[in-house]
């Protein structure tokens, strides 16, 4: 079958920035969809996107869709005809679904069934509605009409290109009649682009000052910032998010280097890197030691005769915002850190919960509690708790919300504060999201602890528990932060301790009864997603779950040894005899011995697995004080040989109620050994 390139092409106004790049990806995969429920081959798809722009391009897309055959069944030919032959209401109507005679049925199968060869169609004929498809399924929030046109889309459409092989898909979407005319660079080649053909597309657009592919447009921007950064002896901060506005907002990169006066570098950085990436879309530059140079680059839409002066009018630009950032710094400074405290009194957290302030003191306390239990500085911690929520009310958080905690910070310093309680006030915060940087200081993992765990009791106090699709406090976040923190900086902090000291700072606002429960409950059920993600298996979690440990991080060593536990050839074996002792045990009525009698001994097997327990007891007991539990584990797979030979020549039920009951006490015996780790029986 023979085949020729396709493209299309989509002019409009400028399209957000933001989100062009999801534009494009959805307009290639709504193509693809289109192509394949068509039956139409092609080889491979490109997608293409520039500010004003949306182009596909498919090679060797077939020019015929292949015919299609139809096959419907029937109802069965027992409900098609009565006794003495006649259709039924059934036949008849499958008749008159498929648009025939019911003679043209096939009627000699099992069931009626009728068959229909569908002539494929020219591709010409089909790609229009495909691409207008696909373009009403982009995901745009909200679509414009412009002028007195019904069609809607994120911008106004401004030109049509549609050409399979060298011509032209005769057609009209969005108001544009389709044709082989782009247009090139607004500025530097305002004219119309004739495209010869879908394969020279990228270079007749090269040629009028457009580069047309967004993957090459990123690289090259990313690449000569780079070296425009080593120019100036430093590296450039380009996230990727910034680096894909900003290769969405031009069609000809021109990245060029402007600086402004050091004396802004007395201002925290953070709030400089702020306004100039979110407000004025620059790269900033940081020297080898990571502090901030007076330089940043911007890049141009366009390749200017006279650099110069687009340079000095972004300087100009930036200078205003540098200078806010430097008034709300100075005029911040003026004041002591814990002074900001007053305004809290009457900033709402929640309106059940009381205010800010009310919270300030809250995570004072339970973060002195916090820094006590891991070894901490209990009062180092309560002076951070005290002022985690102070810079809320600065001038400088004011206007630049995203430094909440690193203004805390140098307004601490300045202070005169301790460095660790200063750090304390950015690392409340943390982790800021999955995988995201921890605390450092003992001191900053108590307040983000306490601050997190605090949020937590007071919301699920009152009821306000999170959904599937709504958690507005972020709770599930905050449960996960509590669990890294503990787990990854190895803190043994009793978590049902501190649950309970958190609800004891509410005192009425909350309810009690079964709180604490519900908390712990809600924080260890986020483990189970953490080690699914590091492909832990669920029964290991579950094994130690069942346990109830209140330390996180107790329970992720358990978890581990369990793990590693599974991988032993005894493993298999030893989890089923547990699994069978934990039933024997459920269905026992009585009470048990407290001890085993060897004196009702009557089988060898029963000296050997006596004798085995107490050996392993002996071993075991201080590695599982010691949590060293994987150790406890692998020694308490040497009992598989002894269990077996036991199970083989015992009948743990006898007749004698002495003598079952004391065979009953040295299962419970074992099986108590095995829980010290974890319930094993529950490993799948």
């Amino acid at each position: 079958m023979s085949a020729q390139d396709f493209l299309v092409e989509l002019g409009s106004e400028e399209l957000p920035p933001k989100a062009l790049k999801n534009l494009a990806t959805a307009f290639l995969a709504g193509i693809e969809k289109g192509l394949a429920d068509a039956g139409l081959g092609y080889r491979v798809a490109h997608v293409y996107a520039a500010p004003r722009r949306l182009a596909v391009l498919v090679e060797q897309l077939a020019t015929q869709q292949p015919d299609r055959t139809i096959n419907l069944d029937g109802p069965p030919a027992a409900a098609a005809f009565d006794a003495e032959g006649n259709p039924t209401q059934a036949a008849l109507g499958f008749a008159k679904k498929c648009g025939v005679e019911l003679a043209e049925i096939d009627q000699s199968g099992p069931k009626l069934r009728f068959s229909r060869t569908i002539a494929g169609q020219p591709a010409a004929a089909l790609l229009p509605e495909i691409v207008n498809a696909s373009l009403n399924a982009l995901p745009i929030p909200k679509r414009m009409r412009w002028g007195a046109r019904k069609e809607e889309f994120v911008r106004p459409s401004q030109w049509l290109v549609m050409l399979f092989g060298d011509q032209v898909v005769d057609c009209e979407i969005l108001a544009q009649r389709a044709g082989r005319e782009s247009r090139g660079h607004r500025f530097h080649h305002p004219d119309a682009v004739r495209i010869s053909k879908p394969t020279t597309y990228l270079e007749d657009l090269r040629s009028a000052y457009v580069v047309a592919d967004f993957a090459e447009r990123r690289a090259l921007i990313a690449k000569r910032v780079a070296q425009l950064a080593a120019e100036q002896k430093g590296s450039a901060i380009v996230p990727d998010d910034l680096l894909d506005e900003v290769t969405a907002l031009v069609e000809w990169p021109v990245p060029l280097v402007c600086s402004f006066e050091e004396r802004f570098l007395a201002v925290p950085q953070e709030a400089l890197i702020s306004t100039m990436q979110d407000n004025q879309k620059y790269f900033c530059l940081l020297d080898e030691n990571g502090k901030l140079l007076p330089r940043f680059i911007t890049v141009a839409n366009i390749e200017s005769q006279d650099p110069a002066q687009i340079v000095a009018g972004n300087e100009k630009v930036v200078r205003p915002r540098l200078t806010d950032a430097e008034f709300f710094f100075k005029q911040d400074k003026k004041h002591k850190l814990e002074s900001f405290n007053q305004r809290l009194a009457s900033v709402v957290f929640q309106a059940q919960l009381g205010t800010v302030l009310d919270k300030a003191k809250r995570v004072s306390k339970l973060a002195a509690f916090v820094a006590e239990s891991v070894g901490g500085d209990s009062k180092r911690a309560a002076r951070a708790g005290l002022l985690s929520k102070s810079d809320l009310a600065t001038e400088m958080v004011g206007e630049f919300p995203e430094l909440q905690g690193i203004a805390g910070y140098y307004y601490a310093l300045n202070d005169g504060e301790p460095e660790d309680v200063a750090q304390a006030l950015n690392e409340q915060y943390m982790p800021r999201g999955a995988g995201a940087e921890l605390p450092v200081t003992l001191t900053g993992a108590a307040v983000a602890v306490a601050d997190k765990l605090d949020t937590l009791v007071g919301i699920f106090g009152i009821g306000m528990l999170p959904t599937g699709s709504k958690d507005p406090y972020a709770l599930r976040r905050a449960a996960l932060g509590i669990l890294r923190i503990l787990i990854e900086k190895q803190l043994d902090l009793d978590l049902e301790e501190a649950i309970r000291f958190a609800i004891a700072q509410y005192g009425d606002k909350v309810k009690g009864k079964g709180l604490a429960d519900q908390v712990s409950e809600f924080i260890f059920d986020r483990l189970r997603a953490r080690y699914e993600d590091e492909g832990v298996d669920v029964s290991s979690y579950l094994a130690v779950r069942a346990l109830r440990p209140h330390s996180a991080l107790d329970f992720d060593q358990r978890v581990q040894a369990v793990q590693a536990f599974r991988k032993l050839p005894e493993a298999e074996a030893l989890a089923a005899v547990n699994k069978r002792v934990s039933n024997l045990l459920g269905k026992y009525e009585g009470k048990l011995p407290s001890a085993v009698e060897a004196r009702y001994f009557d089988n060898a097997s029963e000296f050997s697995l006596y004798s085995a327990l107490q050996q392993a007891q002996q071993a075991v007991k201080p590695l599982s004080a010691a949590r060293c539990y994987r150790e406890a584990l692998e020694r308490l797979a040497s009992l598989r040989t002894p269990v077996d030979h036991y199970f083989e020549s015992v009948l743990v039920n006898a007749e004698d109620p002495t003598v079952r009951a004391n065979r009953y006490a040295m299962l419970a015996q074992l099986r108590g050994l095995f829980l010290g780790v974890a319930d094993i029986s529950l490993l799948g």
